[in-house]
């Protein structure tokens, strides 16, 4: 492995997908990358990081994913270790290459099957309270019964009979 921390950049993909070692000849156009993820890393203001590489300051791509985009995809922390294919524009970024995943059909269908829609209720701030695809069935309601008390008679009781 060389000292900046690339992993394998080959393109492994059965498709036309650019490795992401490759990507910064490409910017400026809409590609496909693939590569697998080393790290999901959380910076500052929200902001996700999928980084190709150990060493993330010397990798040559990565994938930002901002807070807005994050709550409608859900828990893209499953991406680790996993090779995945992106499709997108790539920008420049102070001399890296890097692709903003704003949806997750951006993503290749072996990643996009890891996220079942997100319920409504889904708060990616809450790591662990909430998961994506996790339903829970409605409860059945509550028979409720009620005692009938003693008949009652409708007969006036201050008139004779």
């Amino acid at each position: 492995m060389a000292a900046t921390g690339i992993g394998s950049a080959r393109n492994t993909s059965s498709s036309n997908c650019v490795a992401f070692a490759e990507a910064s000849q490409h910017v400026g156009t809409t590609q496909c990358i693939s590569g697998a993820v080393q790290r999901v890393e959380r910076g500052g203001k929200g902001v996700t990081y999928l980084n190709f590489c150990k060493d993330s300051k010397a990798c040559p791509f990565t994938v930002v994913v901002f807070p807005a985009d994050l709550k409608k995809m859900g828990d893209i922390r499953q991406l680790e270790g996993r090779q995945i294919e992106i499709k997108g524009t790539i920008q420049d970024y102070d001399g890296r290459a890097e692709m903003v995943l704003r949806r997750s059909q951006q993503l290749g269908e072996s990643a996009f099957r890891l996220f079942p829609p997100v319920p409504t209720a889904y708060d990616v701030e809450r790591a662990g309270h909430n998961r994506a695809g996790g339903s829970t069935h409605a409860k059945a309601a509550k028979k409720t019964t009620t005692k009938q008390g003693d008949p009652v008679s409708i007969e006036d009781p201050g008139e004779p009979q």
